[in-house]
């Protein structure tokens, strides 16, 4: 085996050896299912989302805007280069007299042009005070709190919206196999209904019915497995992966209770603490401010700094360059911009801003009372179905017992098919109701956690 063979096998080797989690390697796209948990779901399409990259970017672009604004505090600096081809000598009249000893009236012409001229300056200006530039630094510091705030909001609609389209494909799974498992039930009562025909304790009717009752589950089973491929495509949407790839669930549709608030008041001061859209609105209440003081500050004084260096020459063409002179000249000042009268224009801007004011004020209270219409809804929603919950899963260990003695009476040749239909019509409904109680549970906690703020956004800075 030469040597290139024994490096090939090395690096095969080694790259087979690296583990891949399931998290890091949404890109399958055939053959084993990539195998997700609710949480691997959520840290995939945080990574994947394009409206919390969209919000990504909008955090950059607030940065540059912070950047900006500095610009009018800092100086500028500009440079610029010039150059003339005189095509036609300019000209100035002077008196005769000056060219005229003898004292002859008249004017003569001058030509006060050469052939080439340049000039080269450098220019520095300096706002000394210009209270609206300050404004606009601390508004645009504002935009960049609003901004991240912003993207804590994006962040957390996804993470719901992830984790109702995990509970959704879970609860659908679910239906199917509830499903599936009343057919199994079915199939068995046929049997045994068969074996009491062949006994002459049933009739020939009982096995029809018998057969009817599996057959007319078919189409609800068809009805369920394509239910549950619908929702795993919307998971596939949200998580923002290949419709390609097959998924298989990790988690299963199980009650997980989470810490509540003790009440309606606790939730509020929680959601008011938390909810990144209400820290949003507060900070443009602060930057309405901000465009308030910027409008006052027109009608002030600006007093800036300035600076000027300039060389410049002129020649003719049969000059050497190298014979060419640059004198320099250089220049500094101050000046100050008295605003007297603008037409009314800076009392209406000044005007508009505190309207402005009141209107993000107003939204700010509007927002504040429908959090806590939310919160309390929410915490409503998750009260009701824990209960429900609790009621449930009393009653489906009552509807198996039921169910199996019903069965157990039929096979005896002492109950009846409609007895049996009944006691399998309640086992079906009380799974059914508890498993849609632990979904409406796990959807009410995603809600509650989402309305008072609890979910945050991924640690990833850009």
């Amino acid at each position: 085996m030469n040597l290139h063979r024994i490096i090939a096998l090395l690096v095969l080797f080694f790259v087979s050896s690296i583990p891949v989690h399931a998290a890091d390697a949404p890109q399958q796209s055939g053959g084993e299912p990539l195998v997700i948990s609710l949480d691997d779901a959520v840290r995939i399409g945080l990574q994947r989302n394009r409206q919390l990259e969209i919000a990504r970017l909008d955090k950059r672009m607030a940065g540059q805007k912070v950047r900006e604004s500095w610009a009018e505090v800092l100086p500028h600096l500009s440079s610029s280069l010039t150059y003339t081809r005189t095509l036609k000598s300019s000209v100035i009249f002077l008196p005769g007299s000056i060219f005229d000893q003898t004292g002859g009236g008249g004017t003569q012409a001058v030509e006060i042009s050469s052939d080439n001229s340049s000039i080269a300056s450098l220019n520095l200006s300096q706002n000394i005070f210009k209270l609206s530039a300050f404004a606009g630094i601390k508004a645009a510091g504002l935009v960049r709190q609003i901004s991240d705030e912003s993207y804590r909001q994006t962040s957390a609609e996804v993470v719901t919206s992830i984790r109702q389209a995990y509970y959704d494909v879970l609860i659908a799974a679910e239906n199917r196999k509830l499903v599936e498992q009343s057919i199994a039930r079915w199939e068995e009562s046929r049997r045994d209904t068969n074996a009491l025909f062949r006994q002459g304790v049933a009739a020939d009717l009982d096995t029809l019915k018998a057969w009817l009752s599996v057959e007319n589950l078919r189409p609800d089973l068809i009805r369920a497995q394509n239910a549950e491929a619908i929702t795993v495509t919307k998971l596939k949407v949200v998580m923002g992966i290949d419709q390609q790839i097959p998924l298989a669930l990790s988690d299963s549709l199980a009650f997980r209770e989470i810490s509540a608030p003790s009440g309606v008041d606790a939730a509020y001061r929680e959601a008011l603490a938390n909810r990144p859209d209400i820290r949003s609105l507060g900070l443009q209440v602060e930057a309405e401010d901000e465009k308030v003081t910027a409008a006052r500050s027109e009608g002030l004084p600006v007093l800036s700094a300035f600076g000027q260096l300039e060389a410049q020459t002129q020649f003719d063409d049969d000059t050497a360059l190298d014979k060419t002179r640059w004198p320099v000249s250089s220049s500094v000042g101050m000046q100050l911009s008295v605003p007297i009268f603008s037409g009314f224009a800076t009392s209406a801007r000044i005007e508009q801003a505190k309207i402005g004011r009141l209107q993000q004020k107003t939204r700010y209270e509007d927002l504040k009372a429908q959090v806590r219409a939310d919160v309390e809804m929410r915490l409503a929603n998750l009260i009701e179905s824990r209960k429900r919950i609790d009621v449930q899963s009393k009653t489906i260990a009552v509807a198996e017992r039921s169910y199996r003695i019903t069965r157990l009476c039929l096979r005896e040749g002492i109950g009846s098919r409609l007895e049996l239909t009944d006691s399998e019509l309640q086992l079906q409904t009380a799974k059914t109701n508890y498993l849609q109680a632990v979904y409406d549970y796990l959807i009410a906690a995603t809600e509650l956690e989402k309305s008072l703020g609890r979910i945050d956004p991924p640690g990833q800075e850009m």
